[in-house]
């Protein structure tokens, strides 16, 4: 939420929006994840579980969070919305489900796609690319960690890595596929960062900046910042892992050595032979 508060602000979207939508955008950012168990649409399928059944395999989290949403709207001392008559609430329901369902990253791509078509001729008059850039701001706010400063976004970072782990862990034991980025035997942070920042991250920020430049200095160059440390880490890695392997090799060459001359001959002071 926090991050949209400062991208309606930042990109000026006071002027653009009306307050509707943007209460639309703020509530989507806050109950975008709401009831998270921690494992990912794709787990949800693979395991079949009771999200992936009554969801049909579509986005099981997104719509789970979105059926959260609403249930909880409907707690009468809950209900933000409580004054907006019926036909405004339709209006409401629906900006939220369609920015929730659009947090799908297995959708990413497409919506990535389909925004930048319409930026070639987008329109802040243009219903349709006015909903399409709602989508495209909740998903940047929702995958902003690195647009904060490195001691602030890092730690996160590993919370986030240690519970992709944690489900690569449960996927082994289940005899499940493990998921991409989430086998702790095989993922470091800097690896699995420099991908996401770079083929992620800065391409969808760079698509919002052309209609909102001051995103470059606030929010891109950070971003780039983020990829070159996280480009020094790997190298660093690189090297540590290096070392330890030639570490290996001079050890497994030494315990060689030792068992081959395990049994030396030689003549105690007094002659006999030892």
């Amino acid at each position: 939420m926090l991050q949209m508060y400062g991208m309606i602000h930042l990109c000026n979207l006071e002027e653009r929006m009306s307050r509707t939508d943007l209460g639309i955008l703020m509530t989507a950012c806050v109950c975008h994840d709401l009831d998270h168990p921690g494992f990912n649409n794709a787990y949800q399928i693979k395991a079949r579980t009771e999200l992936a059944i009554r969801y049909n395999d579509v986005s099981p989290l997104e719509n789970h969070h979105c059926s959260v949403t609403f249930r909880i709207l409907a707690i009468p001392e809950c209900n933000i919305f409580s004054n907006v008559p019926d036909s405004k609430f339709a209006a409401i329901r629906a900006g939220i489900i369609r920015l929730i369902l659009a947090t799908d990253m297995a959708r990413h791509s497409e919506l990535l796609t389909a925004f930048k078509d319409r930026l070639k001729t987008f329109s802040f008059d243009d219903p349709t690319d006015m909903e399409m850039l709602q989508i495209i701001l909740v998903k940047c706010c929702d995958i902003s960690n690195e647009v904060r400063p490195m001691e602030v976004s890092e730690p996160w970072a590993d919370c986030l890595l240690e519970e992709y782990f944690q489900q690569g862990d449960r996927e082994k034991r289940e005899g499940l596929p493990v998921a991409p980025l989430m086998d702790r035997d095989k993922v470091s942070k800097p690896q699995a960062q420099i991908g996401f920042i770079k083929f992620v991250l800065i391409p969808v920020f760079e698509s919002v900046a052309q209609l909102f430049p001051q995103l470059e200095e606030a929010v891109i160059r950070q971003l780039r910042r983020a990829h070159e440390r996280y480009e020094e880490l790997h190298v660093l890695e690189g090297i540590l892992q290096d070392e330890k392997a030639a570490k290996e090799q001079l050890k497994d060459k030494f315990r060689s050595l030792s068992a081959g001359n395990s049994k030396v001959s030689f003549t105690a002071d007094n002659g006999t032979q030892c």
